[in-house]
């Protein structure tokens, strides 16, 4: 398994310093069942954004 994982999505709750992923575990899944042809084939599905508060 991969020891770490990038992520570039900043306002993720996951999202760590170094472009790291902070989350226990990944979920990752298809557009179209249960193959892609390339990585815009899929999503994310751990990602959550960060609860932001309105000033």
């Amino acid at each position: 398994m991969a020891k770490d994982v990038l992520c570039e999505v900043n306002n993720c709750q996951f999202w760590a310093q170094g472009n790291l992923c902070s989350a226990d575990s990944i979920y990752v899944v298809s557009h179209t069942g249960e193959t892609a042809e390339n990585s815009r084939g899929t999503d994310c599905k751990t990602f959550e954004p960060i609860e932001e508060t309105l000033s």
